[in-house]
């Protein structure tokens, strides 16, 4: 969930970041903004939260926006672009974690113990307001309505967790990879996106990390969906020809994996 949006940068500057100074984030002008925020909140509320944001910060490809036993600082709202999360197992193998795209709050997992628990990269060119968390729970005592939210993003991501370990314990392949793909139509056109073609930011490399299979068997069901007339596949662009097929494959399973 995000909690700003508009960012106006001198072009003379880092394109990495925006200091305040050169900055003007407006919650109320978001197009976002039914996502982000409790809905009906008062403007003079949405100001409140406009004046905690901090600054914006672009991030190139491959940049990381924080790694793993990085100091919590701050929750990050994405604006645009596509971040993934990933941790580092014990053979010094990447298992992502999740896929994070713009309307999204990331860093929540340094809440409890004060450190990221996982790398965040973008995999496109991204930016992110940044939110101080302790401004944000000062605000957030003072809004009741804005301290119920957060409760709720939080038990989004209890939830989503859940969806992932069904997803992983009990799916089979083909259903991991249908369910994978009808949770971004669903979340691509809660922001006024087509939910039947799109591009995905993500190589099929890191597809088969989050959902526990090897890139050939991703690639194999790639192909094999789109010769059933599933999908339509090119290179990294996707159009769900039969969205009704990818369901039956999937019926009875949750598909909250964001």
């Amino acid at each position: 969930m995000s909690l700003g949006e508009t960012c106006l940068v001198d072009r003379t500057m880092n394109p990495r970041s925006c200091s305040s100074a050169n900055l003007k984030v407006a919650c109320s002008k978001c197009n976002l903004r039914e996502l982000c925020l409790p809905l009906g909140m008062p403007m003079t509320e949405v100001e409140k939260v406009e004046r905690i944001v901090a600054h914006c910060r672009k991030l190139r490809r491959n940049e990381r926006l924080f790694r793993a036993g990085d100091r919590f600082e701050a929750l990050y709202a994405v604006r645009l672009g596509f971040l993934k999360s990933s941790i580092s197992a014990a053979d010094g193998r990447e298992q992502v974690t999740g896929f994070h795209m713009a309307g999204e709050l990331v860093g929540l997992d340094g809440i409890s113990t004060q450190a990221h628990s996982c790398d965040m990269v973008a995999l496109e060119d991204t930016e992110v307001c940044v939110i101080p968390y302790e401004r944000l729970e000062d605000v957030a005592a003072a809004v009741p309505v804005l301290s119920t939210h957060l409760h709720k993003v939080m038990s989004r991501e209890i939830v989503r967790e859940h969806g992932v370990m069904l997803l992983l314990g009990s799916m089979h392949a083909e259903e991991r990879l249908a369910a994978f793909l009808l949770n971004l139509s669903q979340r691509f056109e809660a922001r006024g996106y087509s939910r039947s073609e799109f591009v995905l930011r993500m190589t099929r490399a890191e597809i088969g990390s989050f959902l526990g299979l090897k890139l050939e068997t991703v690639s194999r069901l790639f192909s094999r969906f789109a010769q059933e007339g599933l999908i339509e596949v090119s290179q990294k662009r996707v159009r769900i020809v039969n969205p009704g097929g990818l369901r039956a494959l999937v019926t009875g399973q949750a598909v909250a994996i964001e």
